[in-house]
């Protein structure tokens, strides 16, 4: 097993923070000239040609179980809708309130743990899902007003993406993450090549292929590199510290979005989206601070020989 080394940990968060966002951005250049699944199937292609020498240099084991399979599968297609959707909003929306939006994710983890999964969740906790959720309508509202229907995707994107952790926590201990990576990026190309090749044009929206030049073709690459370098990333910076210390550097992507989408778009938040911002915030960072302190009370307890339940919060 790997030894701690935190700092590293979190400098390799911070790659991340900063590549996910990049590669939003460049996903939002892309977005109104490139039909969607052929991003799809480039960015998945990328990723499983990135990882296949990968795989066979180290000696990582492909197999699976059949139980393990099937989720991976259905993880793959949530993870295909959720970069689907986010593409589709970055056409519409600056970089930065896409990326707030979404950010309503933890909130949604933690009422799906709660009402799924039986988690023991506290009152102060379920209140910061309101703040939070509240603070994200601030940042959906004026872009509601200006371009409609698609400043809801990124709520999508969020609900899409908790499952897909959901599905990810079930087979993590039982897949090697970068054969996993793999193993999706195979699947996904098995799904999306038939519904650029196979069914009719103009059937699925955005399902088809288009003849790109250089350049395009040359950010469609940077946009696949970019997606496998931000989850490798993300796995290795899990393997140096634990996910209580990284988890909330993971805001630091709204920081950066913003950065971009003023050097590249010209975007910048209105002061109401600002405020959603702030609260949202505010409202994920302190459910983190009470689950860090919730698994510290809970550690002494289940040391004893019979433990008692914890007090909800």
């Amino acid at each position: 097993m790997e030894q701690d080394r935190p700092v590293l940990g979190i400098l390799l968060m911070l790659g991340f923070c900063a590549v996910a966002p990049l590669a939003d951005a460049v996903a939002k250049i892309l977005g109104p000239h490139v039909p969607i699944a052929q991003l799809l199937l480039v960015r998945f292609g990328v990723q499983f040609l990135i990882l296949l020498p990968f795989m066979g240099r180290t000696g990582r084991d492909w197999r699976m179980s059949r139980r393990v399979a099937v989720l991976a599968f259905v993880r793959t297609i949530l993870h295909i809708l959720g970069i689907g959707m986010m593409v589709t909003a970055l056409i519409y929306l600056p970089l930065a309130d896409a990326v707030a939006i979404a950010f309503v994710l933890p909130f949604i983890m933690l009422l799906l743990g709660h009402y799924v999964l039986g988690e023991e969740v506290g009152m102060r906790r379920l209140s910061a899902c309101a703040v939070g959720f509240a603070g994200t309508l601030l940042i959906v509202q004026p872009a509601f007003a200006d371009v409609g229907w698609p400043a809801l995707l990124p709520l999508g994107v969020a609900l899409n993406f908790a499952v897909f952790m959901l599905l990810t926590r079930q087979i993590a201990r039982d897949t090697d993450p970068i054969a996993l990576q793999a193993v999706s990026g195979g699947m996904a190309m098995v799904v999306l090549i038939p519904l650029i090749l196979v069914l009719p044009a103009g059937l699925l929206p955005g399902g088809k292929w288009v003849g790109v030049d250089m350049p395009t073709w040359g950010l469609l690459l940077v946009l696949g590199t970019l997606g496998t370098l931000g989850h490798l990333l993300m796995t290795w910076s899990l393997r140096f510290a634990p996910s209580a210390t990284l988890a909330p550097m993971q805001y630091l992507e709204i920081p950066f979005a913003t950065l971009f989408g003023w050097l590249v778009f010209a975007d910048l938040p209105d002061g109401l989206a600002v405020v959603g911002i702030l609260i949202t915030v505010s409202a994920g960072l302190y459910i983190l601070i009470r689950e860090r302190a919730a698994s510290r009370a809970l550690a002494p307890n289940l040391a004893k020989p019979a433990p008692a339940a914890p007090a909800a919060e």
